[in-house]
């Protein structure tokens, strides 16, 4: 899987994933992750990657042709990709999204700033993507976060292969509790269930657990159809 950012700060990924199992995978060449500073395709001397927005109004637009410009040289069209501006405007990033996006050769993220980029952008890209109601400074932050759902699905890159389907949503439900030692802490004990070592009873309380932990925390899961 290559990942391809188009930013106006690549500083900001210098050491995000230098460590954990995300920058394992890139030593292993399970992934590649290259980071674009839009200004460096731009063709004014300024560098120019945003003006004032036609019918007025505060803020700035990223203009179309540095943005169009940068896809055209960093899409490989010998290769699956897809390409997607993170945007509160977007499809919501989600379990299912981060499996289906796994699927792709080549992930090019456009991360977004000041008022938005122009609309005429979005005819050159594949979607739109949010990481939820809320509004980000820009969109570093969350194409980091795309990055590193999206790995999970890669396989090779977590230790367990079948971890990440076995995550929270997988199922529709939230992940069971975990407990771990010392077996008593402060008088709150650890379930006997998990130190029985029979296997389908653990499996069985584990079920029960994700079920009850989701209709306390997350009762919306259960309403939800799944694909």
């Amino acid at each position: 899987m290559k990942f391809e950012v188009v930013t106006i700060f690549p500083h900001m990924f210098e050491r995000v994933f230098e460590k954990g199992v995300v920058g394992k995978a890139c030593e292993n060449g399970l992934l590649q992750i290259k980071i674009h500073n839009l200004r460096a395709y731009t063709t004014d001397k300024h560098q120019t990657v945003d003006d004032i927005p036609y019918g007025g109004g505060g803020g700035l637009v990223f203009k179309v042709e540095p943005l169009v410009a940068s896809l055209r040289a960093i899409q490989d069209l010998s290769l699956k990709s897809r390409s997607i501006l993170l945007s509160p405007r977007g499809r919501p990033l989600s379990y299912d999204v981060a499996q289906e996006l796994s699927k792709v050769e080549q992930l090019i993220l456009f991360c977004g700033r000041y008022e938005g980029v122009d609309e005429r952008f979005l005819d050159y890209i594949d979607e739109e993507l949010s990481l939820g109601d809320f509004v980000l400074s820009g969109g570093e932050i969350a194409a980091m976060a795309v990055m590193d759902a999206v790995s999970r699905f890669i396989p090779g890159v977590v230790g367990q292969e079948k971890a990440p389907y076995e995550d929270s949503f997988s199922d529709g439900k939230l992940e069971y509790p975990y407990y771990t030692r010392p077996d008593v802490f402060e008088g709150k004990g650890v379930p006997e269930i998990l130190k029985s070592g029979h296997h389908g009873k653990i499996e069985a309380w584990r079920n029960e657990a994700a079920l009850k932990c989701t209709l306390q925390k997350r009762p919306d899961l259960l309403k939800k159809p799944r694909p």
